[in-house]
């Protein structure tokens, strides 16, 4: 299951489990919408693109599944990316203009 990683890895912006400006890419590198769009929709670890994150119910509305929020809470560790801003720019503009699904 997904970690739900608590913050946006570029500008620390506190993302919550239900946060709709959260979106992650194939490795859950964990970003804001407007961070997002900042890096042209290029991961900075993996040059993947991004899509919504999904949003953990808050209770098990299965309770025979322990689902929910209450049984998986989201993750509490703080990601930061460790690339400079120079490399990030250099990474996006090298691949920006070639479509998330042709990466």
């Amino acid at each position: 299951m997904l970690e739900l990683r608590p913050n946006c890895e570029l500008c620390d912006i506190d993302l919550p489990p239900h946060s709709i400006d959260a979106r992650i890419c194939s490795y859950e590198c964990t970003y804001c919408a407007a961070c997002v769009e900042h890096l042209s929709n290029v991961c900075p670890t993996c040059g993947g693109g991004f899509v919504p994150r999904p949003i953990r119910p808050q209770q098990a509305y299965r309770s025979e599944l322990k689902l929910g929020l209450g049984n998986h809470p989201a993750g509490l560790k703080r990601y930061h990316s460790k690339f400079t801003p120079e490399d990030i720019a250099a990474h996006v503009a090298r691949i920006k203009d070639i479509p998330p699904p042709k990466r």
